[in-house]
């Protein structure tokens, strides 16, 4: 299940998504995350749905590889899911002990389980066709009006950029650890709740101390290459708004045009 997250992976490619410059898909991105929020029916996520599998054709990233990601959150969505099937009040459907299924609960519980659906599969096309440098050029560049304010632009889009291309490789050691504990005797998924997360205790110490020597083997490889932070950086491939942003940011204002008006639908 861990190797399944595919959230902060890069997915090497040549088609038009993957050229686009990366402040349009950050953009893309924000503003069909706010596209999920503002919907209140299920025509505005099917327009979404469709919208989201016209980028991911034309990306040409697979599909198997995209919903992959979605086994590791799996729980979260059932959990979601459960919660607001059971616990809305409204037009009875089902009744049995202390087990209620409304009409509105059965409607709600649908409703948040597609939102986080599209919310996780969106936002994983952003990471699996922008290179994290691409990533990080176009998070300062779009922060870099905030600098008249004080805002480290620079240094916030590092990190961001450093936490997503992590966790895959924090998942993979945890991968490693598991495993090396397993061989070890350890067992993970018998006995209470309680014993299950005591047994999560020689997991999570090796992952701290690795993290730990993960960051600073960053921070020395960084410092051999005399980095010294955003000021007079210079960049080998300067990134610049094309034909092809021009074309996709009218796209995306029809596509929000037709999100917002569907919520009158």
């Amino acid at each position: 299940m861990i190797r399944d997250i595919t959230l902060g992976q890069y997915y090497p490619g040549k088609s038009v998504i993957h050229k686009l410059d990366a402040r349009t898909k950050i953009i893309g991105t924000i503003a069909f995350i706010v596209e999920l929020f503002i919907v209140n029916n299920f025509w505005g996520f099917l327009i979404a749905a469709g919208a989201m599998f016209a980028v991911i054709g034309v990306s040409r990233v697979p599909l198997k590889f995209i919903f992959r990601g979605l086994t590791a959150v799996f729980v979260i969505i059932l959990f979601t899911f459960v919660i607001n099937l059971f616990m809305v009040d409204g037009r009875v459907l089902w009744h049995w002990w202390i087990l209620t299924i409304t009409y509105e609960g059965l409607r709600r519980a649908l409703f948040m389980a597609v939102r986080l659906v599209l919310l996780i599969i969106g936002s994983s096309i952003l990471t699996l066709c922008t290179k994290p440098i691409e990533l990080t050029d176009g998070l300062e560049k779009l922060l870099k009006p905030l600098q008249k304010v004080g805002v480290p632009s620079h240094e916030i889009a590092l990190m961001m950029t450093i936490a997503l291309r992590f966790i895959p490789t924090l998942m993979e050691e945890t991968d490693k650890i598991i495993k090396a504990q397993q061989a070890r005797g350890a067992d993970f998924e018998s006995g209470s709740i309680i014993q299950r997360a005591k047994n999560l205790i020689p997991i999570l110490i090796p992952l701290f101390i690795s993290s730990f020597r993960i960051a600073q083997e960053l921070a020395l490889a960084m410092e051999a290459r005399c980095y010294n932070g955003g000021s007079g950086r210079t960049r080998m491939n300067e990134i610049h708004f094309k034909k092809k942003d021009m074309v996709a940011a009218v796209v995306l204002a029809v596509f929000l045009g037709v999100v917002i008006a569907s919520r009158w639908i």
